[in-house]
């Protein structure tokens, strides 16, 4: 179970453990979602209305754009930008994940409510959340540069893009966004770890079965959890994405049309004045199968690491009672 578990059986959870359990299935879950990361911030920052039926821009739809950017820029295009995205799962997901560990312990030790409600959970979940976004903004900043730029190439490397981005807009840059980034992160990883706790406990399998299932039952809640989280909160992912590549309009001509902001409030009043309230959910459907994907999978594989780590534990723990009774 996610979170401080009183009555888990064992020693409890350490953060370094929580860390590198996170940051392990971040890094496994990134490499898996990569394209649909590209496609839908290719949505979100265009101008032009995304539609099928009366086609504007340059995408419209998620097979057209997929065959466009492979046309256009190859197969690794659904990876550009994959080495900041790396780093940024690998440390959001340790951030995170150690910092949520952490809260629900603080949480039940220090005061009458139990760690593992649901209510704490989403409370915990959004602070969480929070930090590893505050700590991992830069990255976010330069995966989503990395993501929206075509051919030819602004930025060569990673390397390139910190030089540049440093010479020419100043370090606060690599901060685009965040406010808008913090005012969607709360509710949005709250309200994953509050469904995830709900379906858990909905899915939870009868006393007598163990734990048959477990596995997949981590799946579907974490991609449910995802979905429900992701629609509440999306304006707010379009509205950092747009931010985030303020100073970057050249690269971006050759989309489409392309518009400066001043800041969150003016991006919403532009978007909703030149999209309508459309334009706020622009590229959602690739974002819902992304978030269902990506949460499932984030859930998956953080349990599954967590019982590799508890069962190595476990059997070194065996190990070294079994020497010392036959040492004795």
């Amino acid at each position: 179970m996610v979170g401080y578990d009183p009555g888990a059986q064992g020693a409890a959870l350490s953060p370094e453990e929580a860390a590198l359990a996170g940051s392990a299935a971040g890094m496994v879950t990134r490499a898996l979602i990569s394209p649909l990361d590209v496609l839908k911030i290719r949505f979100q920052l265009q101008i032009e209305r995304v539609s099928s039926k009366r086609p504007e821009g340059k995408y419209w739809g998620l097979v057209q754009a997929s065959r466009c950017i492979h046309s256009e820029e190859g197969l690794s295009a659904f990876w550009k930008g994959h080495i900041p995205a790396q780093l940024l799962s690998i440390c959001y997901g340790a951030v995170q994940f150690a910092s949520f560990e952490c809260l629900t312990e603080v949480v039940h030790k220090t005061t009458p409510y139990d760690s593992q409600t649901a209510g704490v959970h989403f409370v915990c979940g959004g602070l969480a959340a929070c930090s590893a976004t505050v700590v991992c903004q830069p990255l976010d900043t330069l995966r989503t540069r990395f993501a929206a730029q075509g051919e030819p190439k602004v930025y060569n490397n990673l390397r390139h893009a910190v030089s540049t981005m440093c010479r020419s807009e100043g370090v606060l840059t690599f901060y685009r966004g965040l406010s808008p980034t913090l005012l969607a992160v709360f509710p949005y990883a709250g309200l994953q770890f509050f469904s995830y706790n709900i379906f858990k406990k909905l899915l939870a399998p009868a006393p007598k079965s163990g734990n048959s299932g477990g596995n997949l039952r981590s799946l579907i809640c974490g991609s449910g959890a995802g979905m429900i989280s992701k629609t509440i909160t999306y304006p707010f992912d379009l509205f950092k994405k747009r931010l985030q590549v303020g100073g970057f309009e050249a690269a971006r001509v050759h989309f489409g049309q392309v518009r400066s902001y001043r800041g969150l409030l003016d991006c919403a009043v532009q978007i909703a004045k030149e999209e309508g309230v459309r334009g706020f959910f622009k590229g959602l459907s690739p974002s819902l199968v992304k978030a269902a994907v990506s949460t499932g999978f984030t859930f998956f594989w953080y349990e599954f690491f967590l019982n590799a780590m508890r069962n190595l534990r476990e059997r070194r723990t065996t190990s070294g009672l079994n020497k010392d009774s036959e040492e004795r």
